[in-house]
């Protein structure tokens, strides 16, 4: 089944130096991008890790051992700033997705356009993780995913173009495997969530209600911003930084994601600018 679209919708996968979104690199990506008119243009590029000075950063060894792609072969290749608006470019307005992209791929590619210093925002994208459709129909990996609904064996494995095709073919057929198929959520409704629309596969696909875009900052059921982690987990991120104001400067000095700071500092300069307005109007009356 050919997707559905009203605008494009890129494809991608990331190789990187390893796994934490606040500290890791890129070294390899691809991008895949489908347009509403059938056409399809594919972008494989190499990535030389750098420190925001520019300096090349290694390749953990352990790392190579899993996709393959050494400090050689990037030595000579251009850091990610250094692509950064070539990479916005070719995106543009597109809807994103991949496979565990929510979790990992997506929070990096915009902590590294925001180590960049582009401004890449995802206002207005619509995000589907192949990966989630998969666990929550069929609980498996990527080359069981590529096997069971491609019926092909998923040749060179944890290289970023390949793996990025196999995702698109996968979430593809899972459109004709599941077109009426039925859905039951924890609460017991029952829905057929797989449809061809890039939108309600976003809203399927999307685990977890998170303010940042990793899962330190969530919501509850009010949509209040709270804490995920640590000795205030499950606690307003505002009533912490309004009783503890330190613990507002703690996080921008540690190592968190830059996509987290930035929400934090969103929730702390709104504080902010409310408290200015109580003063303001306590002083006029």
């Amino acid at each position: 089944m050919q997707l559905h679209l009203t605008k494009p919708i890129v494809f991608f996968d990331l190789e990187t130096t390893g796994v934490q979104v606040g500290h890791d690199h890129i070294v390899q990506m691809c991008l895949h991008k489908v347009s509403p008119d059938g056409s399809e243009e594919t972008r494989t590029l190499l990535v030389r890790p750098a420190d925001e000075k520019g300096n090349t950063l290694p390749i953990p060894y352990e790392t190579t051992l899993i996709h393959g792609i050494s400090n050689d072969m990037v030595k000579d290749e251009p850091s990610f700033a250094q692509q950064a608006q070539e990479i916005a470019a070719f995106i543009g307005d597109a809807d994103l997705a991949g496979y565990n992209s929510n979790k990992f791929d997506v929070p990096l590619l915009v902590e590294e356009f925001l180590r960049a210093g582009v401004d890449f925002s995802l206002e207005g994208r619509h995000l589907v993780d192949v990966q989630n459709i998969f666990h929550k129909m069929e609980q498996r990996t990527l080359k069981a995913a590529y096997r069971f609904y491609c019926g092909k064996d998923l040749e060179n494995a944890h290289s970023a173009d390949a793996d990025t095709l196999a995702t698109y073919e996968v979430l593809k057929a899972q459109l004709d495997r599941y077109q009426d198929a039925e859905f039951a959520d924890r609460d017991g409704k029952i829905s057929k969530p797989i449809v061809n629309d890039i939108e309600a596969l976003s809203r399927f696909t999307t685990v977890g209600s998170w303010a940042d875009l990793v899962g330190h900052i969530g919501k509850d059921a009010k949509g209040n911003a709270i804490f995920n982690f640590g000795k205030h987990k499950g606690r307003l991120v505002t009533e912490v930084f309004t009783k503890e104001p330190a613990y507002y400067d703690w996080m921008m000095k540690s190592d968190f994601p830059l996509s987290t700071k930035q929400c934090i500092t969103r929730i702390y300069d709104k504080m902010r600018q409310d408290k200015l307005a109580e003063l303001k109007l306590h002083f006029e009356g």
